[in-house]
């Protein structure tokens, strides 16, 4: 069995049937979340969701995006370390 170090949930559909109905991505967005699943889990937007909004809001959305990968890498950096 697989015991991944890092999860990222890409959406609210992934988030949702992994940690639960309850959980908002928008709302947890680029947090860490308590999860049995991993050491660390993160959620953020799917990246259709960026193509689907409007020109300002894509480009804030991407930028989001951006950050969260660049926090997940880090703490896939730190898991390896470990």
């Amino acid at each position: 069995m697989m015991k991944p170090q890092v999860l990222v949930c890409l959406g609210s559909t992934a988030a949702e049937s992994l940690l639960g109905r309850d959980l908002s991505v928008t709302g947890r967005r680029g947090q860490l979340i308590d999860s049995p699943l991993a050491p660390f889990v993160v959620a953020t937007l799917h990246p259709s969701s960026i193509l689907r909004a409007d020109e300002e809001a894509r480009h804030l959305q991407m930028q989001a995006v951006v950050n969260d990968l660049k926090m997940v890498a880090a703490l896939a950096r730190k898991a390896e370390a470990a």
